[in-house]
């Protein structure tokens, strides 16, 4: 199973993780889509986001209109959602024309601490 790990980190965080992989040649273990704070992940993330994800997860390539059917919305909004969710790097074009979330799971990953 295929895991992306969505999480709260600086840039200067995801830019020393990059470097050191760089310089080491390893990959991080499992992938990884970070935002600089919880009110951008949750923006990416609504609830019709993210019921719009799990119906992609490991579903492979879909038209914007089977996505639409599999959630149960009209093509308008999804195509919406989705055109945000390429911006931020969360869905992929396929080369079939459609969209792609190339993993099976989500994990969320973030902390709240006092200000």
């Amino acid at each position: 199973m295929t895991t992306v790990t969505l999480d709260v980190r600086s840039p200067q965080d995801v830019t020393s993780d990059f470097s050191t992989a760089w310089k080491t040649g390893t990959a991080q273990k499992t992938a990884r889509i970070s935002f600089a704070t919880p009110e951008l992940l949750w923006q990416v993330l609504t609830a019709k986001r993210r019921e719009l994800l799990k119906a992609l997860c490991g579903a492979g390539p879909v038209s914007i209109r089977d996505a639409a059917r599999r959630v149960g919305r009209n093509v308008k909004a999804v195509h919406g959602d989705v055109t945000a969710r390429l911006a931020a790097g969360v869905l992929s074009r396929a080369e079939s024309g459609g969209v792609e979330f190339p993993f099976d799971a989500v994990k969320v990953e973030f902390l709240l601490q006092a200000a």
